[in-house]
């Protein structure tokens, strides 16, 4: 309480309890903080990109963090009992963001998304292996350091991680793969119907993939160098022209 008598309460969403003396319980109580920090950046993709499959993977996003609160409160699993954590434990809440984050992103750089190549097809490949592993381990990290700062245990980890997968892979293929391989389909028709909307076309919601392998990067990059060298080359004229004088 504070000195008028008010009762006070700490703000869990980010308030992660880890052992001082040890520099890896620090950097996996850092790596718990990956789900709330993806927030801001999911919002900022949106907003600037207005690409359709980041609204998709938002929306996926927290209908699966919704329906991780409803299994927490119909099941009633306790948390560990060293656990700093309060609220219910199975499944873990990060454990399931991170499952769905990495599947649904992995799917989407595999089936859809190509980048430039460097020329080299082995250095290609091995650039796209890395990434898949990264997002992996990404997941990996985050679930293990809610096991190891205690506040869950292995099988409330490793349902999280099950669960959001599967509704990664579920929420992928409902609104990217079936619509983009299968554009006849009631998916495939309701996808254009939607980017063909007033609605759309009022907030230039796009589907960048649907008109380029790399969403659209490479040609966005073509454009900037190509003005950029029409900037320097203006300059470069202005500059002869008063040397000229």
């Amino acid at each position: 309480m504070d000195g008028g008598g008010s009762p006070s309460a700490s703000l869990g969403l980010s308030h992660i309890v880890y052992d001082s003396t040890s520099h890896l319980s620090l950097g996996l109580a850092l790596m718990s903080l990956t789900p709330i920090l993806l927030m801001p950046a999911y919002v900022v993709l949106i907003v600037q990109t207005r690409e359709l499959l980041i609204l998709e993977m938002w929306a996926g996003q927290m209908a699966c963090e919704g329906l991780n609160w409803v299994l927490k409160h119909a099941i009633k699993e306790g948390r560990p009992h060293e656990s700093p954590g309060d609220g219910y434990g199975f499944p873990s809440s990060h454990s399931q963001w991170m499952g769905y984050f990495s599947s649904f992103l992995i799917l989407h750089l595999y089936f859809r998304h190509r980048f430039t190549s460097c020329g080299i097809w082995f250095v290609d490949k091995l650039f796209r292996g890395l990434l898949y592993l990264a997002l992996v381990a990404l997941a990996g990290l985050v679930c293990y350091s809610r096991y190891y700062l205690t506040y869950h245990t292995p099988t409330q980890v490793l349902w999280g991680a099950f669960i959001g997968t599967v509704i990664g892979f579920a929420t992928y293929l409902a609104l990217e793969y079936v619509p983009a391989h299968h554009p006849d389909s009631l998916l495939g028709e309701s996808r254009r119907c939607l980017l063909d909307s007033r609605v759309a076309q009022w907030v230039r919601l796009r589907d960048g993939w649907a008109v380029w392998t790399d969403g659209g990067r490479e040609e966005e990059w073509q454009r900037w160098r190509a003005e950029w060298d029409r900037t320097k080359n203006r300059g470069g004229n202005a500059t002869n022209g008063k040397k000229a004088a």
